[in-house]
Parts: C-alpha cells; sequence; structure tokens
C-alpha cells in the first residue's frame, strides 16, 4: 500500500503529525482515541431531523451503564453517549471536547472530567426532559 509523503499533506495535517511524533506512547494512544470519538460523533451526528423526530416519539430514559472503576476520558465519553443516546450530540459536544482536552492537555485528574462528563450528561438529559414536555 502506498503511503502518502508527508510533505504533500496539507499544513494542518503536517503539524497534527509532527506533534504526534512528540508525544509518549500512552499520549499517542490518548489522540488516537480522541480521534476515533470525534469521528464517531460526526458520522453518528448526520440523522436527519425527521429520523431523530420520530425515534423520539416517546421519553427515553438513561440506559443502565455502569461505571467502572477504572475508565478513561474517552471510555466515560463512549459510555455516556451510549447511555444518553437521547441527546442531541453536537448540544454538547463542544463543553465535552474541551473537558476532554483539559484532561489530555493540562492534565486534569480523568476522575473529575468524568465527574463534569457526567453532570454535562446529565443537565442535557433534564433539558431533553423539559424540551419533551414541552
Amino acid at each position: 500500500m502506498f503511503a502518502p509523503n508527508p510533505l504533500n499533506l496539507p499544513k494542518p495535517q503536517r503539524r497534527l503529525l509532527r506533534l504526534y511524533s512528540r508525544l509518549n506512547d500512552e499520549r499517542k494512544g490518548s489522540l488516537l482515541a480522541f480521534a476515533e470519538f470525534l469521528a464517531q460523533q460526526q458520522e453518528g451526528g448526520n440523522d436527519t431531523d425527521a429520523a431523530a423526530s420520530s425515534r423520539q416519539a416517546e421519553i427515553q430514559s438513561p440506559r443502565d451503564i455502569p461505571r467502572p472503576d477504572e475508565e478513561s476520558v474517552v471510555a466515560a465519553m463512549r459510555r455516556l453517549t451510549e447511555t444518553y443516546p437521547m441527546i442531541e450530540r453536537d448540544a454538547l459536544l463542544d463543553r465535552a471536547t474541551s473537558l476532554m482536552m483539559a484532561h489530555m492537555l493540562q492534565g486534569q485528574p480523568a476522575v473529575e472530567v468524568i465527574d463534569e462528563l457526567e453532570e454535562l450528561f446529565d443537565q442535557h438529559y433534564q433539558l431533553y426532559l423539559q424540551n419533551f414536555s414541552g
């Protein structure tokens, strides 16, 4: 398989490669997991309004997915996305992304970030309930 020449890549992609190469293995794994999460969010966020409306004909309750004792921030995002499938992802993506970045770039402890993510998802679920009931 042919590998692209890094010199032919657009400037943002070259910058990302340079940054990636400077990271240790643990941070490389976190960056890849985060990129995969963002790609999944983008792919999953392409529902039409009609399809989304038909799925929400009834109030949905959160799924019962317990929080494990040890969990990464990216795994927590996946768990919370599965727990609250009724929440519009775009509505919370900016805040969730900034929380994840605070963990990865600024070293905020994972447990604190996950606590904040759980609060964020719960707040959006409460808004969902309010909007559903009119």
